[in-house]
């Protein structure tokens, strides 16, 4: 049978991969985005289904999850959690609140609403998997990055959260904790960087389908 993923934040250097890597699968795969024009660079495949909303708004994450929920003959069994950013400035004396508070909101907020707008069709279904970003700095911090960090912790507490309140359920939470991503514009934003030790997009992905795919592994923080 046919399953659906929802690949949030699919749109990205780290997200197109994942979308071209399911792809590659039997997946019939729902990615969001901002705007047609973003979209419409992950090309036309068949199985590719995307829609233009706000995943910050409970509404927009409702969209997402009423598409996905669209194919009887293609169940969701998968929700990938890709949507945050990276901020840096002073130590946490000097970090301006609104600071601290937008990195809650980029990297926790749309998590939380996509996965809860989703839980009900996963459970409908029978199980499947959530897998979600968090990143190396949650567990060691990085000075100048306490929003950042504090927002990828919370991350890993929702996943912890998930893992133990879904598990009767089939579901299965996951997250995974990547270094720095050999992104074009991790590049252009570090041009003098040695970028030996920086992971492919590609790598990560298949370790992100590898996650939902196979059902013995829940509650894991992973490093990629």
């Amino acid at each position: 049978m046919t399953r659906t993923v929802i690949v949030a934040g699919g749109t990205g250097g780290l997200g197109s991969a994942v979308t071209a890597e399911f792809l590659t699968g039997d997946w019939r795969v729902i990615v969001p985005g901002r705007s047609e024009s973003g979209l419409a660079e992950l090309g036309d495949d068949q199985a590719l289904h995307t829609i233009v909303t706000d995943l910050m708004d409970p509404a927009g994450a409702a969209q997402v999850a009423e598409l996905a929920a669209a194919d009887p003959a293609a169940p969701l069994a998968a929700v990938v959690n890709l949507v945050g950013g990276f901020g840096m400035g002073g130590r946490l004396h000097e970090t301006p609140i609104d600071e601290f508070d937008q990195q809650l909101r980029l990297n926790l907020r749309p998590t939380y609403l996509i996965t809860q707008a989703a839980l009900p069709q996963l459970i409908a279904a029978g199980g499947g998997a959530i897998v979600c970003t968090s990143s190396r700095t949650a567990l060691k911090p990085m000075r100048g990055a306490s929003g950042y960090g504090t927002a990828k912790a919370a991350v890993l507490a929702l996943v912890d959260n998930l893992a133990t309140e879904y598990a009767a359920d089939g579901i299965r939470a996951n997250a995974i904790l990547p270094g720095v991503i050999d992104t074009e514009v991790n590049r252009r934003t570090m041009p003098n960087a040695d970028t030996s030790g920086w992971t492919p997009p590609a790598k990560i992905a298949s370790v992100i389908r590898f996650l939902c795919e196979n059902d013995g592994i829940s509650g894991a923080h992973l490093p990629v």
